[in-house]
């Protein structure tokens, strides 16, 4: 077996540096070579030349060109601005929201904001006018900064997997000038920064390759760094960040694996480059991705419209939120709210409808908003309360608000049309809305007049572990209720349903409470304690637990969180299965101490973290709303079968589509097919003994084929398929960071081929691609850069497939 130095001695006699990393690497002890296809087997590239540097200063200018021309234009809320801009907004007035995206892109949005002069008083209404006081131009500028800045990375990164200079040029022109990539840069949002990070994070780790002949080198360390720091700031932006955290690790496996195989490298040095590893690739990004949840958290310290998603205990230290202000130990008569514990668990609701089918009962579901018909009271069982009627007499009546009321006192049947009714009177919003933040939140109700608190004649009692109770619907009367009919949508559990009032009903009605722990005092606990009491609540005849989860009701159940009593066995761990109390009144209780109530941040960040990832997945394509002219198919992305119109179409309205440049995508998702099939046709050339000198398995073109090819090709394949295994809606800019890699293997693939011609033909070749592309980016210019004239006259000739909505 040859050592390591004997490698590098035949590298020195071939006229090779002595620390650039061997062509071969011996493989195992019966002397067979391996190919190391590390992009540094190419020849290291000079230094910029002035022609170079000229390039990239006319790229960034002309980024720069296209992505702030006329973008304060359209004075009017454009398509996802209505999310974006408005989640500034909570920035800057400190509201504390819920979305589905981690919060560093929608920060900086929020510190643009700040900067431009922005008060956060607009609400972004899709398709409202901006108002004087919101500075919506510099706030679109900011978002165009980090989509023009791709354009000369892009380039760099090309010179970084050794194309030539019209390749590199090439493949920054098609970035450029790709109208799709334009035009989702111009606007609040978050993509042009998702882009950037992206592109960042695959240069950095090219950078990064090309440095395998260098470790622990100062220039080695910085770009593993700078690797590690990108990677933290896509995945802070979106969670598609995660796909080149992907591709990068991938990357390193292999690499490590190689040098796995380096028999003579010495164990601590090998053991170095794990942890040098683990550092920047892992602990790097995720620190970042961290604090941007605590910077989230330091700056949304105001009560707000994402409340609900949090736990209980988290928005109580909230500003302008009541939770504090409520008794600390649960009591019979008090009236609550209940909320899943589940992550992004909602409030145990019910409301005047019933169910279509089942026992067709009122619905009992669980719901992500302020509402009075999430109130409740907390009672004995019938025949508890008949033995209390016998031992303290009829409850007492007091005044409050100037009229006599029993206090035990529970309408015994709903309303015709409450003011709490759902439907007609109250559509409530959907959860899935809920993740887009547009559902109307408000206050929970003030106690009713007319509750269940004990009479002044009665003693306190405090609700225990193991005792049997009722719970009432505050608003209707009906008791929680559960029976041996199959839920509504989740058929292997039973319903949930309100039934009957305070004397009609069963042993049907009847709970166990089940005290899990306290999250402040522990395990060996016996009474409940508003928002830090996990409890469950077993059905006293079936024995099933209480129960709600991620699936959620048809439109007839406002889409709102299934509620059922889940019979499976051994599922006491279950956190859908516990519930703590939330909101809670009783007049007869001191407040409690605020010192009761402290959540903690690495709870809190797992809690959203797990919230957000349940609403994306919530996020399915809906049937009473699809197709609806926004949502795509990922079989429709890469031959740009679609469009998306982001604004309203009126003939004198300022219109904008979002389409690709067709010369651009067209040629980038050919580059796949070409160079597969060249890799194919070289395969068998070397198997048939048609190799050359500079052409073989062993040669540094080769190495430089495979390794631009192979991360080129994992970059779109891990950007792009996992949309076809989500069951979740897609749109067509999802497809936007998998391009990317086909526009540059693209221009590999032409660089590779365009090798093998004459320089003048080479030149002019190139010249006919920047110009063609350049000249396709122009006739659809006026869909990227807003028009106002019909869509019939500009959609005629620019319909070249018949999918695309222009007209």
């Amino acid at each position: 077996m040859s050592s390591y130095a004997d490698m590098e001695l035949k590298q020195r006699r071939k006229g090779r540096p002595a620390d650039a990393t061997p062509l071969l690497v011996d493989d195992d002890a019966s002397g067979k070579d391996k190919l190391n296809v590390s992009i540094s087997t190419a020849p290291s590239r000079p230094a910029p030349s002035n022609v170079e540097t000229y390039s990239l200063y006319l790229l960034t200018f002309l980024a720069f060109a296209t992505r702030f021309a006329r973008i304060g234009w359209s004075n009017k809320v454009v398509w996802d601005e209505a999310h974006f801009g408005k989640f500034g907004s909570h920035y800057i007035k400190r509201d504390f929201y819920f979305d589905v995206h981690p919060p560093l892109g929608k920060t900086l949005i929020g510190l643009a904001g700040l900067f431009a002069g922005y008060d956060g008083s607009f609400d972004f209404e899709s398709g409202k006018e901006y108002p004087p006081n919101v500075n919506y131009t510099a706030m679109r500028m900011f978002c165009a900064l980090w989509g023009a800045l791709m354009v000369p990375v892009a380039y760099l990164t090309a010179r970084e997997l050794k194309m030539s200079r019209w390749a590199a040029f090439a493949a920054a022109s098609m970035v450029l000038f790709d109208n799709a990539y334009t035009v989702i840069s111009r606007f609040i949002l978050l993509d042009s920064m998702l882009l950037f990070f992206t592109v960042l994070s695959f240069y950095c780790f090219t950078k990064f390759a090309n440095l395998q002949n260098q470790p622990f080198s100062l220039d080695w360390w910085l770009w593993l760094v700078n690797t590690g720091v990108s990677l933290g700031l896509v995945s802070s932006v979106k969670w598609v960040g995660f796909f080149v955290v992907a591709v990068v690790g991938l990357y390193t496996l292999e690499n490590l694996w190689d040098l796995f195989g380096d028999v003579s490298m010495p164990k601590a040095t090998y053991i170095k480059h794990w942890v040098a590893r683990i550092v920047c690739l892992i602990l790097i990004p995720v620190a970042i991705y961290i604090a941007s949840f605590a910077l989230h958290f330091a700056i949304l310290t105001k009560s707000g419209p994402g409340d609900a998603q949090m736990s209980s205990l988290f928005q109580s230290n909230l500003q302008g939120n009541n939770l504090k202000d409520a008794p600390l130990e649960l009591a019979y008569g008090a009236k609550f709210t209940l909320k899943n514990f589940g992550f992004g668990g909602g409030l145990l609701h019910s409301h005047v409808q019933t169910y279509p089918h089942g026992s067709k009962q009122q619905q009992v579901t669980c719901y992500h908003h302020k509402d009075a018909n999430n109130d409740w009271f907390i009672a004995k069982t019938r025949e508890a309360e008949a033995e209390d009627d016998a031992k303290y007499g009829s409850p007492a009546k007091v005044t409050k608000g100037g009229s006599d009321v029993a206090m035990d006192a529970v309408p015994d049947a709903p309303p015709a049309e409450s003011a709490a009714a759902d439907g007609a009177v109250k559509a409530e919003a959907s959860d899935a809305a809920a993740s887009k933040d547009d559902a109307p939140v408000a206050e929970a109700a003030a106690p009713a007049e007319t509750s269940e608190t004990p009479a002044v004649n009665r003693p306190i009692e405090y609700v225990r572990n193991g005792d049997i109770v009722r719970l009432v619907h505050a608003s209707t009367g009906k008791n929680l209720h559960s029976h041996p009919v199959a839920g509504p949508v989740t058929k292997n559990m039973n319903e949930v349903s309100g039934y009957g009032n305070k004397t009609v009903g069963d042993s049907n009605d009847y709970w166990v409470v089940e005290i899990v722990d306290d999250l402040s005092r522990g395990k060996k606990v016996d009474v409940i304690h508003t928002l830090t009491t996990r409890l469950r609540l077993r059905h006293k005849n079936s024995g099933c637990l209480l129960r709600s989860h991620s699936v959620n009701l048809p439109q007839w159940g406002f889409k709102q969180a299934e509620v059922v009593c889940d019979k499976r066995k051994d599922r006491n761990s279950d956190i859908n299965n516990m519930w703590n109390i939330e909101n809670h009144w009783n007049d007869r209780l001191p407040k409690a101490d605020a010192s009761h109530f402290k959540s903690q941040f690495l709870k809190d960040f797992a809690h959203l973290n797990v919230a957000m990832w349940t609403s994306n997945n919530a996020l399915v394509p809906d049937p009473d709303k699809e197709p609806d002219g926004l949502t795509s198919s990922p079989s429709e992305w890469p031959f740009m079968h679609v469009g998306i119109r982001m604004c309203s179409w009126g003939d004198n309205d300022i219109k904008f589509y979002m389409l690709g440049n067709p010369l651009v995508w067209w040629g980038a998702i050919a580059s796949l097919g070409g160079y597969i099939a060249l890799w194919a046709l070289y395969h068998a050339k070397f198997q048939r003994k048609m190799a050359t000198a500079d052409w073989n398995l062993s040669s540094p073109a080769w190495g430089k084929f495979i390794f631009a090819g192979k991360w080129l090709l994992a970059g779109w394949f891990l950007h792009y398929v996992p949309f076809g295994i989500m069951g979740r809606v897609t749109y067509l800019h999802h497809y936007f960071p998998a391009l990317y890699f086909t526009i540059l293997l693209a221009a590999f693939l032409l660089d590779h081929v365009l090798d093998m011609a004459p320089k003048v033909a080479r030149h002019v070749a190139w010249i006919a691609v920047i110009a063609a592309v350049t000249g396709v980016f122009a006739y659809f210019a006026p869909m990227t850069f807003g028009f106002d004239w019909p869509a019939a006259e500009f959609a005629q000739g620019r319909s070249w497939m018949p999918t695309w909505k222009l007209g």
